[in-house]
């Protein structure tokens, strides 16, 4: 369909002109970079750096040759695990497209890691997929934790924040537990053979009930010594239940996943480990009330028991109840005699009276008059049944013919089509309907999207 203004140009032999606004002509290209051009990553140096109050993160990412404005948004800009600052050299997952409002070209980042950790970051996938598909992380082959450990050895350095929190925890929660420091360095070369070699001792030592292997947090680097091969497969050979604690919450390293049980922080694993000897006296203390109020309650109802059965003792002699009962039940006896001979004489009057109705009524006399008056209805019901079927079966033809004859089914059956709106009314009139006007057309055997077009 044409606008009055189409007409008019095209009877003055214009062409019609597409007139645009900036802020559509800015929609149109934001919507075709978007989706020309998916998730794609991206690596260079940052500068311009700004975090406003907002929490959003702004950057441009650069190399020697161009430069692109780059945004991250929340939450994902306080995901990060380190802090962006200009000169770094980034790697960067973005989404490519356009800010409406200045018409610039920007990328909105998802993803933002130094570019030393992508190396790091797909070796770890590549070791964490290898292992699953070993059986490494099988739920089935993890261990329960003794609810009361009484020897655990803390697989840690010596000399960070991790050991000093989870001293604290155990003392604060559970002084009766017996906890062994096992110093090993947590970073560097050295770090994964002297963590194997701890494992492995303090699992044939056989003094521990469970070993807890931590640390505190850092980048991907820092942690890596649990990411290691052999740290992995020490902890699936260990005989001795294993909780791995590494970094922050959002740390994962490839100890959590073969360990019995992973522990978001140190201090966490701690809580785990040994029970809260507080909560537990408290818990203790309400089961004691609870059993002493039970057994005050149970011996005050047997006392009164007593007390009622011994009042009752008190009150009555039990020879002469016995005498009152026997001469009880002698009148009982009596009486039972008189009832059943009465009981006998009515029943045997009874029984004479019925015999002779019944000699006198014999069913065999009426039994030949109801078989005939039987046949004759049955054969009466089949037969109006058998008619009322024939009359509802031609009804129903009749009704199906006529019902048929103005369905717009079989109007669509000779070619002829229904259209609706996108609202689903049905379009009675081609008027106020414009082009670019979406409508479906349902014909016999299905239905078609449609658009108006301006032709």
């Amino acid at each position: 369909m044409h606008s009055p203004d189409d007409l008019s140009d095209a009877s003055g032999g214009q062409p019609p002109r597409h007139i645009l606004t900036p802020s559509t002509l800015n929609r149109l290209v934001r919507d075709l970079l978007e989706d020309a051009l998916p998730l794609v990553w991206i690596e260079g140096e940052l500068s311009n750096v700004a975090r406003p109050a907002s929490g959003h993160l702004y950057f441009t990412l650069k190399d020697s040759a161009a430069q692109v404005r780059c945004a991250m948004f929340k939450p994902k800009s306080g995901w990060l695990r380190f802090k962006p600052a200009d000169g770094m050299q980034v790697l960067v997952r973005a989404r490519v497209g356009l800010y409406e409002p200045r018409g610039e070209f920007q990328l909105v980042a998802e993803h933002m890691e130094p570019a030393g950790e992508g190396a790091l970051q797909r070796e770890f996938e590549r070791l964490k997929a290898q292992l699953d598909a070993e059986g490494l992380f099988a739920q089935e082959r993890k261990r329960p934790l003794p609810h009361f450990a009484r020897r655990i050895g803390v697989i840690t350095s010596a000399t960070g924040a991790a050991i000093r929190d989870v001293l604290s925890v155990f003392a604060r929660r559970w002084p009766l537990a017996d906890v062994d420091v096992l110093p090993v360095p947590v970073q560097g070369r050295e770090a994964p053979p002297a963590i194997v070699t701890m494992l492995r001792k303090a699992a044939a030592s056989g003094r521990y009930d469970v070993l807890l292997l931590t640390r505190g947090g850092g980048s991907l680097e820092d942690l890596w010594a649990f990411n290691d091969e052999r740290v992995a497969r020490a902890i699936h050979a260990s005989s001795v239940p294993v909780v791995s604690a590494v970094g922050h919450e959002i740390d994962f390293s490839i100890a959590d996943f073969v360990a019995d049980l992973r522990a978001p922080t140190p201090s966490a694993a701690a809580e785990l480990l040994v029970p809260d000897a507080l909560a537990l006296k408290r818990h203790l203390d309400q089961l004691r009330q609870r059993i002493v109020a039970i057994q005050e309650r149970q011996l005050q109802a047997r006392i009164q028991r007593v007390d009622h059965l011994h009042a009752r003792l008190q009150s009555q002699r039990p020879q002469a109840r016995l005498a009152r009962d026997h001469e009880r039940l002698q009148q009982l006896h009596r009486r039972l005699l008189s009832a059943r001979l009465s009981q006998v004489t009515q029943w045997t009057v009874r029984l004479e009276r019925t015999h002779a109705r019944l000699l006198a009524q014999h069913p065999k006399q009426y039994l030949t008059l109801w078989r005939h008056q039987l046949d004759q209805q049955a054969m009466h019901l089949r037969r109006f049944i058998e008619h009322k079927l024939e009359r509802e079966r031609m009804g129903l033809q009749h009704v199906a013919r006529a019902m048929h004859a103005v369905s717009p089914l079989a109007t669509l059956e000779r070619g002829y089509a229904i259209l609706f709106e996108a609202d689903g009314k049905v379009l009675r009139s081609a008027q106020n309907v414009t082009a670019g006007t979406p409508l479906r057309a349902r014909l016999a055997d299905g239905e078609l999207p449609l658009q108006v077009s301006d032709d």
